[in-house]
């Protein structure tokens, strides 16, 4: 699986998913940590990425487009690096089987 981390959440998070054999890459790695959501959702597309963020905006816009980048929320205030990278090592297993299933829009509360 190909993901996109949005710049709200740690690059780390694309290390930790690159350790267990995804291909991950955070906005900064393609001078992307400034750029207008459009560019990421552009980008995610380009490279069939599914963008991991906390911005409410891209799920917004998934609700409206049934194209473009599948989309995980983290419905999460401000987490630090070790919740986030916890709370995806007790759920990427659920994560891919709902990617699998052909969900596009993920909420994690």
């Amino acid at each position: 699986m190909r993901f996109l981390i949005d710049a709200q959440l740690p690059p780390a998070l694309a290390r930790w998913l690159a350790a267990r054999g995804h291909e991950a890459e955070h906005v900064a790695d393609r001078h992307l940590q400034s750029a207008p959501d459009a560019a990421i959702w552009d980008v995610a597309i380009e490279i069939g990425a599914v963008i991991i963020t906390r911005d409410e905006d891209f799920s917004q816009r998934k609700v409206l487009e049934d194209n473009g980048p599948r989309v995980i929320w983290l419905r999460l205030s401000n987490p630090r690096r070790r919740e986030v990278l916890a709370l995806f090592d007790k759920l990427l297993p659920d994560i891919l089987t709902a990617l699998d299933r052909g969900e596009t829009l993920i909420e994690i509360v």
